[in-house]
C-alpha cells in the first residue's frame, strides 16, 4: 500500500521571530475556517499541503501587530521540485480578504457573536488578462495594517492536469515597509491522480452576470453609476469564475445558447450552428447541466398541444444527439417550490405529458419526495428530479424513487431550521464545504441555490452592507447576512465583472471532494469511502463540526484512490 503524508492545514513553516520594528505576527490557517479581525493572533504550525491534478487548494496567510504597519506586501512564490524543475501550469493567485462588520445576527443564528467577518475576495491581478489591478476603490497590496487587527490574504493554488507526481516547494514572502520579509516555505505533494476535467456534481446556482445586469440598470436609473460597457466580456469572465469553481455556466446570446425555431411544416428546429456554439461552451466550462426554456413559452397547455409538446421537445432530443456529449443533462425547471394543491396540479399535469413524450429533457421540480398533503396528491411519475430542501430530505421515499431511477438533487435557501448547514455569512465557513459531504452519503446528485450568487439589490453597496436579504425593512419576516450573495461586483476592485468570496472558495472545495467520493465510487469503493464519512457527515442534522476532520477524511479519501 502506497502510504501518504499526513495532511493537516497547510505545508507551512514559519521563519522564527516577528519583523523586528514592527513586531508583526504572521501565522497561517488551511482549514476551512474564517478567522474574524477581532481574533488573537495564532502559533506558528508545520503542515502539508497536498491536492490531486486538476485541482484547486489554498491557505490563509494572517497578520496581526500592536502599532500600525505600512505597506505590507505579500508575494506567494513559485513551486519547484528538489531539482529545481518548475511546477510548470501552476497558478499561484493573492487575494485580500475583505471584512464586514455585523451587530446582527441571522435568523436562528444562536452562535453569532458580532465582529468583522472577512468574505469578499480582493484579487491582486486581473481574473482574465492576469495584469496588475491599481487605482480601485479597494486593492489587495499594498496594505496598511491597523494596529491591534487581524486581517488575511488567501493564497489559492492549483495544480495542473499534466503535473508529474511529488513534494514541490515555495517561498511565500511576507513583508513591510522597511522591514526585513518573513519568508514562509510551503510544500506542496502533488498526488498521482487528477480530479475529472468535468465535475461529477450537477450545480444550478444561477447566472451571475443576469443578476448584474438588473443591479447596474437600477443603479443607472437612479443616477449612481453606468452599466459596464463591454457585457460579452462580463459574462466570459463570469462563466470562467463559475468554470474554475466546478460550478456551471449559463450560456448567454451569441456564446451557444439554445432555443428551437418554429419550421414552416409545424416542427421546431435548434439550428445547426447554435449546437456548434453551445458545444464549444460545453467544452470551454465544463458544462455538465443545461437547463432549457420552460415548454410553456411555447406552449399554452400540455394535453391540449399534446403533438406541439412532442414536436418541441423532439428538437431537444435531436440537438442532445448533434451535441454528443453525454455529461449533459439536458433538464427544465418545471416549478419551484409547489406548497398547495394548484402547484401540485401543475407540476402532475406538465410533468407526465413531458415524461409520455419519452424525451430526455428531464422535469426538475424543487419539492421532497414526501408529499406535503395527501389530500393535494403526489408527485410520483411526473418528476425525473426531485430538489428538496436541505432540512426536508426524507431517507426512505428519496431511496423508493431512486430505485425507480429518478434522480436527487438539494438545495438551500433561507435558514429555518437549526443543526443544518445554511449558507449566511454570519454561520461557519464549514457549512458550504460540508453540504457536498452529506449530498454524496444519501447519493444526490446535484446542487441548487438561488439568486445567481449575486443577490445585491436588496443594499446599496455589497461591499460594506452584509444585509442582503432583511425581510424585516417591509414590517415581517427575519434578517439573512449575506443570502443570496457569495460572488461581489467586481467593478470595486478594478474591473467590471464578479469577485470571489471565501464562501465560494469552500463550496469549490466541497465540490472537489464530491469528486474524490465519485472516483471511489466509480472503482467499486463506495462502501470504503461510507466507512470514512458516515461518522463526519451522515444526514443534514448530524455532522461534523471541526473542519480539521474532513481535511483528515480527504487525505484517506486519496490514499484509497492511489491504491488503484
Amino acid at each position: 500500500m502506497r502510504l501518504l503524508p499526513a495532511l493537516a492545514v497547510v505545508a507551512i513553516t514559519l521563519m522564527p521571530g516577528p519583523l523586528p520594528a514592527s513586531d508583526m505576527h504572521v501565522w497561517t490557517v488551511q482549514d476551512t475556517h474564517r478567522v474574524l479581525r477581532e481574533d488573537p493572533a495564532g502559533k506558528a504550525v508545520t503542515v502539508k499541503l497536498a491536492a490531486a491534478r486538476n485541482e484547486w487548494e489554498s491557505y490563509q496567510v494572517l497578520l496581526r501587530a500592536p502599532v500600525a504597519v505600512g505597506e505590507v506586501n505579500v508575494e506567494p512564490g513559485s513551486f519547484k521540485a528538489a531539482d529545481g524543475t518548475p511546477l510548470r501550469g501552476c497558478r499561484v493567485v493573492l487575494y485580500r480578504q475583505h471584512q464586514f462588520q455585523l451587530t446582527e445576527a441571522t435568523h436562528r443564528n444562536k452562535e453569532f457573536r458580532p465582529g468583522w467577518y472577512p468574505d469578499a475576495l480582493i484579487p491582486a491581478v486581473h481574473p482574465l488578462s492576469g495584469k496588475p489591478l491599481v487605482g480601485a476603490r479597494f486593492s489587495a497590496v499594498p496594505f496598511d495594517l491597523p494596529a491591534n487587527q487581524t486581517h488575511g490574504f488567501l493564497v489559492d493554488v492549483y495544480v495542473p492536469p499534466l503535473a508529474k507526481a511529488g513534494v514541490y516547494q515555495a517561498v511565500c514572502r511576507v513583508s513591510a515597509r522597511g522591514d526585513k520579509a518573513v519568508e514562509i516555505p510551503v510544500e506542496l505533494t502533488v498526488w498521482d491522480f487528477a480530479l475529472p476535467k468535468v465535475p461529477v456534481l450537477q450545480t444550478a446556482l444561477g447566472s451571475p452576470a443576469d443578476r448584474m445586469r438588473a443591479y447596474y440598470r437600477k443603479r443607472a436609473k437612479d443616477g449612481k453609476e453606468k452599466e459596464p460597457a463591454d457585457w460579452d466580456t462580463v459574462e466570459i469572465q463570469c462563466a470562467q469564475m463559475l468554470s474554475e469553481h466546478r460550478i456551471n455556466a449559463t450560456p448567454w446570446a451569441g456564446s451557444g445558447t439554445l432555443m428551437p425555431v418554429a419550421q414552416a411544416d409545424g416542427k421546431y428546429e435548434i439550428p445547426a450552428d447554435q449546437i456548434a456554439r453551445f458545444r464549444d461552451f460545453v467544452d470551454r466550462y465544463n458544462v455538465n447541466a443545461f437547463c432549457i426554456p420552460h415548454p410553456r413559452s411555447v406552449i399554452k397547455d400540455p394535453e391540449a398541444e399534446r403533438e406541439k409538446l412532442r414536436t418541441w421537445l423532439a428538437s431537444w432530443d435531436k440537438a442532445y444527439k448533434e451535441l454528443d456529449r453525454a455529461q449533459v443533462t439536458f433538464y427544465t425547471y418545471l416549478l419551484d417550490e409547489p406548497n398547495d394543491e394548484e402547484a401540485y396540479q401543475f407540476v402532475q399535469k406538465w410533468g407526465k405529458a413531458i415524461r409520455q413524450a419519452k424525451t430526455v429533457v428531464k422535469t426538475l421540480v424543487v419539492e421532497q419526495t414526501l408529499t406535503q398533503n395527501p389530500a393535494w396528491g403526489d408527485l410520483y411519475g411526473a418528476v425525473d428530479i426531485w430538489c428538496p430542501l436541505f432540512c426536508l430530505h426524507d431517507p426512505k421515499t428519496t431511496a423508493e424513487r431512486q430505485a425507480l431511477g429518478e434522480v436527487i438533487w438539494t438545495y438551500t435557501a433561507l435558514c429555518q431550521r437549526e443543526k443544518t448547514p445554511w449558507w449566511q455569512i454570519d454561520l461557519p465557513l464549514l457549512n458550504y464545504r460540508v453540504p457536498t459531504w452529506i449530498a454524496w452519503h444519501d447519493r444526490m446528485r446535484g446542487l441548487l441555490y438561488w439568486g445567481g450568487m449575486s443577490h445585491w439589490t436588496g443594499v446599496d453597496d455589497p461591499w460594506t452592507d452584509p444585509k442582503t436579504l432583511d425581510r424585516r425593512v417591509k414590517g415581517k419576516g427575519q434578517l439573512y447576512n449575506g443570502e443570496g450573495n457569495i460572488v461581489y461586483p467586481g467593478r470595486a476592485v478594478g474591473y467590471d465583472g464578479i469577485a470571489s468570496s471565501l464562501r465560494l472558495k469552500a463550496l469549490r472545495d466541497g465540490i472537489e471532494d464530491y469528486d474524490y467520493l465519485a472516483i471511489l465510487e466509480r472503482m467499486g469503493r463506495a462502501a470504503e469511502a461510507e466507512k470514512l464519512i458516515r461518522p463526519l457527515a451522515s444526514s443534514w442534522f448530524e455532522w461534523e463540526t471541526d473542519p480539521a476532520a474532513y481535511a483528515k477524511a480527504r487525505a484517506k479519501l486519496a490514499e484509497l484512490i492511489l491504491q488503484k
